[in-house]
């Protein structure tokens, strides 16, 4: 069976630039003020369910 993609059966080379995996979506001070507040957020949350529901 034959690869549709690379019938020559030759590794894939692929530049650095193609190869990112993805791109900064932090880049405004907002964003990040309200990603790093969400976790903030969540670890209190998770130690005020760990002080008062569990005994």
């Amino acid at each position: 069976m034959q690869d549709e993609r690379n019938p020559s059966k030759e590794p894939l080379v692929y530049p650095a630039g193609k190869a990112r995996q993805g791109q900064v979506v932090l880049n405004t001070p907002t964003r990040r003020f309200v990603f790093f507040g969400g976790l903030v957020a969540f670890v209190l949350l998770a130690i005020a369910l760990r002080f008062f529901i569990a005994p």
